[in-house]
């Protein structure tokens, strides 16, 4: 018996502290265990456009990689409208357990200067994860142009009486954009023709109805090999692989002038970390893939495979870049 104010101390017999040990171990193992096993259900990859696009394309290729590499199922699942921000919107409130996941283009980066009221936020709704690939636009006239180069655009815009016109996939696209900063840096004006897509936007140049096009490459390259078409630049860092012959913007005499658009894969914010970097590493692989390079490129793109610090830089460089093009632009939010 114990008297008042004596202190009681309680013994764990060995045999019990062995059994709680090797039921600790026991979860850990199970815990590392389920979670090597991602994914253990179907994902999903939301693209925010409509089937058979650039970005659903480059999607479908990383679906059946990631599919082969991680040994489970990755679904392509399509939500297009409102420039891609109905996808985006239904990406950011999805459950961040890896489970969904966002493949999208450079609209994450510039809708957010083109409309007031977005379902989502580009940084704190989304965890990048990498800038899978990238495709620069292109400035073309038609054949028949006396127009060879962006120094004659230039020249024949600035003459006296001069009225000129581009047409672009539409109001806001990077081909839009390109077309309006050229415009800027050059001191010249063009009226702007907007149409649905960047097949309609080059065939307008091809026809006459305007005298210069800026569109996605793929929808101008075989126009262009085919002689149809005049490639004045191109908007990436470094020439096209398949077109040596047409210089940049930069080479052009524009420094730093780099305007193309991205495909690239993001999960909703607080999705865990181990599952971000490990997406990742196989987003890297991907790509390496001869028959999924060959896709790419045939598709107008040349591979990235960058990290999640890279496409978060990218973000937070690109995002005002385009606020301010679209400023100085006078483009009107929606």
């Amino acid at each position: 018996m114990h008297q008042k104010g004596e202190r009681r101390v309680s013994f764990i017999r060995p045999k019990r502290i062995f059994t709680l040990l090797a039921a600790g171990l026991l979860l850990a193992t199970q815990a590392g265990m389920a979670q090597a096993a991602y994914p253990e259900r179907a994902v999903t990859l939301i693209v925010p456009f409509a089937p058979g696009g650039p970005t659903d394309i480059i999607a479908r290729i990383l679906a059946e990689s990631l599919g082969r590499s991680l040994h489970g199922t990755f679904i392509v699942e399509n939500h297009p409208g409102a420039a891609g921000n109905i996808g985006m919107g239904l990406a950011a409130r999805a459950k961040p357990d890896g489970y969904t996941l966002l493949l999208t283009s450079t609209a994450i980066a510039v809708n957010p200067a083109l409309y007031k009221k977005l379902p989502y936020d580009p940084f704190k709704d989304f965890a990048p994860i990498s800038e899978l690939v990238d495709s620069p636009n292109i400035i073309v006239v038609s054949a028949k142009s006396p127009i060879n180069s962006i120094a004659d655009l230039v020249k024949a815009a600035k003459a006296p009486g001069a009225k000129f016109n581009y047409s672009s996939p539409g109001i806001g696209t990077k081909s839009n954009l390109t077309g309006e900063e050229l415009k800027q840096r050059a001191g010249i004006e063009m009226a702007h023709i907007p149409y649905r897509g960047a097949g309609p936007a080059a065939a307008a140049a091809l026809e006459g109805t305007v005298q210069v096009a800026s569109v996605a490459l793929p929808a101008a390259e075989a126009m262009v090999k085919s002689g149809q078409l005049k490639a004045l630049a191109v908007t990436g860092p470094q020439r096209w692989f398949s077109m040596p012959n047409v210089p940049t913007m930069i080479e052009s005499g524009y420094p730093g002038f780099v305007s193309e658009t991205f495909s690239a894969l993001f999960a909703p914010a607080g999705t865990p970390q181990d599952i971000i970097d490990l997406l990742a590493k196989h987003c890297a692989d991907a790509f390496k893939d001869e028959r999924a390079l060959k896709m790419a490129h045939a598709s107008g793109f040349v591979v990235v495979s960058g990290t999640p610090a890279e496409l978060k830089a990218h973000m937070e460089k690109e995002i005002p870049a385009v606020k301010a093009l679209v400023a100085r632009a006078g483009l009107k939010q929606q």
